[in-house]
């Protein structure tokens, strides 16, 4: 079961997949000065995008009717249009029409879009001062990750270990506010 918090009484709500996601978007609000709280806007994840739909009847216009705004992963992207459509959203959505309606792909996750705009040195930084750096060499010495790139083996470091959800605020707070993700940036600016 997903919590909804005060999602049922915002004026609007972010759709985003998981908790991670949901603590990335209110840490960059924070940092820009913003209250989520104050504004009407509840971040919902919704425990994956197989379950956009049910999310979208619940609170787009079959439902509360209130203005929405979303996050996904590329690999999710197809559930995330399809959900918009059958809630008579749209309909033959392009990305760019997603993108209209407040809803922002992350390529290929969001994990992926901050480590690109931190850098991997940066990210290590982070990791480091979170005192799980050894956890991340361990990783790197497995004969399946090494050879790979820096950025994958962060990336399959950052899922396995279970870090998603410890390092999206450290991480967002290590962003420069100019080089923030474009997803990320833009579903805010939407809401």
């Amino acid at each position: 079961m997903v919590a909804m918090g005060g999602a049922a009484h915002a004026r609007t709500v972010v759709l985003v997949e998981g908790v991670s996601d949901q603590v990335a978007v209110e840490a960059l609000a924070a940092r820009r000065g913003r209250n989520l709280e104050a504004e009407g806007i509840s971040v919902v994840p919704i425990g994956g995008a197989q379950a956009i739909g049910t999310f979208l009847v619940r609170f787009g216009p079959q439902g509360f009717d209130v203005r929405l705004a979303g996050l996904c992963d590329a690999g999710e992207e197809d559930d995330f249009r399809r959900g918009l459509e059958r809630a008579g959203l749209g309909s033959n959505l392009s990305r760019a029409d997603m993108e209209r309606l407040g809803f922002y792909v992350c390529v290929a996750d969001l994990e992926d879009e901050l480590i690109r705009s931190l850098g991997a040195a940066a990210v290590e930084q982070v990791i480091d001062s979170q005192g799980d750096l050894q956890s991340f060499r361990t990783l790197q010495k497995q004969p399946a990750w090494r050879g790979r790139s820096t950025e994958e083996q962060l990336r399959r470091w950052f899922g396995s270990y279970g870090g998603k959800i410890k390092y999206a605020r450290p991480l967002v707070d290590a962003l420069d506010l100019t080089r923030v993700p474009r997803p990320l940036d833009r579903v805010l600016a939407h809401v």
